[in-house]
């Protein structure tokens, strides 16, 4: 699914410069880069949305859910 994406001339020169540096396609880059990126923001959102879960839950229904309370 090909997508038109807009950079700054700052990032397009670092592609380019990057891409001769490795011998990788810009595409292949920027393909590297959102991957990443979206594996690091899916981390930070179960982390996040595992904290809130821990948060609606009382000590008392804690306790109760793990057989050490009344």
């Amino acid at each position: 699914m090909p997508h038109l994406l807009r950079f700054s001339r700052d990032l397009e020169a670092r592609l380019e410069r990057l891409s001769r540096q490795t011998g990788l396609s810009k595409a292949a880059l920027i393909e590297r880069c959102v991957n990443d990126g979206v594996a690091a923001l899916e981390a930070q959102l179960l982390l996040e949305t595992a904290g809130a879960a821990r948060a609606e839950r009382s000590i008392d229904q804690l306790l109760r859910e793990s057989g050490l309370g009344a």
